[in-house]
């Protein structure tokens, strides 16, 4: 009687989810959320409402808005956040929960830790602060330290982030589990058939428009390879996260660039592309580079841990490297001078190499069975 309990108590789990932004947290998570609640699971979210809102209580979760602010440094706003956190696991109660990005992991962390409630703390990227050494990064450091210290699980989505963490000694090895990111659904985005038209070549970016994303590396580019008759364009999907509005407005009178703003559905923009490129300086695992290779494209991007496992050089895409203007220009020239059978063979071995090592319902079942591991040692 007691075993049969034990399994009906696993089978119901209230598990409480927080995340600093609601678009990324449905486009990259839902699938996983949908399987907890398929499998009688009581889901919780705490998020920032910037959309799809309603399309998570029509799935059966129960949602707190919550402010984040996602890049500020204000202790006042940070304590807010904190105490928030404190009082939605006092309400709710959760038997487990799971945390995206750096302000829900360092908070939230911290809360868990103190209430003792088991959590699992996904790190999806290092961001700005572990760019430099300097304050901020120490202080990051050690707020992670303390966060960290009493988790379940640490999931990053590449090798690198987790060496880092591991070297700073943040958490132990034996604490950490790599995944390749969220992964990428390979039905939604399926292989479109290439562009036929061989006589303007359309590179692609989507992503926030900002400086660490290799924004400013693109644009030189663009404009160094439109100066020397490269009959190319870009388009630009995505919103403009800092002041960037000058410099498109000048691209797009200088006729290479062609700004589009945030999209919903970005597959249309995809189709039409003949090359994605992402010349970022960190990622956790950058999707837009899965989501692109899922659907055919050959991809240009950094040779950084975040990105490069999304190419193999010279057969699904190019590798360059990240702030330098001279190494994005000669992999885009490269492509250039590729012959449209080529480049369709490229964006093929892409595809391939998505089946094999970023298909989503793989990473999703790796990800269940952890967090159920972790149910168990609950109920133990």
């Amino acid at each position: 009687k007691s075993n049969n309990n034990c399994m009906e108590s696993n089978m119901s789990k209230k598990i409480l989810i927080l995340a600093n932004n609601s678009i990324g947290l449905y486009k990259f998570r839902v699938d996983l959320i949908k399987k907890l609640i398929i499998d009688n699971n009581e889901v919780v979210l705490s998020t920032l409402d910037n959309g799809f809102i309603d399309d998570f209580q029509k799935i059966g979760c129960k949602v707190h808005l919550t402010d984040v602010d996602r890049r500020g440094i204000n202790p006042i706003t940070d304590l807010k956040l904190y105490k928030k956190y404190v009082n939605l696991i006092d309400e709710e109660k959760p038997d487990l929960v799971i945390t995206y990005t750096i302000k829900s992991n360092i908070y939230g962390g911290m809360v868990c830790r103190r209430k003792k409630v088991p959590y699992a703390i996904n790190i999806t990227g290092l961001g700005t602060a572990f760019q430099k050494d300097n304050l901020l990064k120490k202080l990051v450091i050690k707020l992670y330290k303390i966060a960290l210290k009493k988790a379940k699980v640490v999931f990053f989505e590449n090798q690198g982030n987790k060496e880092i963490f591991v070297k700073e000694k943040i958490i132990d090895d034996n604490k950490c589990k790599v995944l390749n990111g969220a992964g990428v659904n390979l039905d939604y985005y399926s292989v479109q058939e290439y562009p036929k038209n061989n006589e303007v070549t359309r590179f692609l970016f989507i992503g926030r428009v900002m400086k660490e994303k290799g924004i400013d590396e693109l644009f030189a580019v663009m404009r160094r390879l439109y100066s020397e008759n490269y009959n190319c364009v870009l388009d630009v999907v995505g919103i403009s996260e800092e002041d960037y509005h000058d410099e498109i407005d000048k691209g797009i009178k200088e006729g290479w660039l062609c700004f589009h703003g945030y999209q919903e559905d970005v597959r249309p923009f995809i189709r039409e592309a003949n090359c994605f490129v992402l010349p970022s300086w960190h990622e956790g695992m950058a999707n837009t580079n899965l989501e692109n290779a899922s659907s055919g494209r050959p991809v240009i991007t950094s040779n950084i841990f975040g990105c490069k496992e999304s190419v193999i050089d010279g057969v699904s895409g190019l590798l360059c490297e990240p702030k330098n203007v001279d190494s994005l220009y000669s992999a885009m020239v490269k492509f250039l001078n590729t012959d449209n059978d080529d480049r369709i063979k490229m964006g093929l071995e892409g595809r391939k190499h998505m089946e094999e090592f970023f298909q989503k319902k793989k990473l999703l079942l790796k990800l269940v069975i952890v967090c159920l591991m972790i149910n168990l040692e609950v109920i133990i």
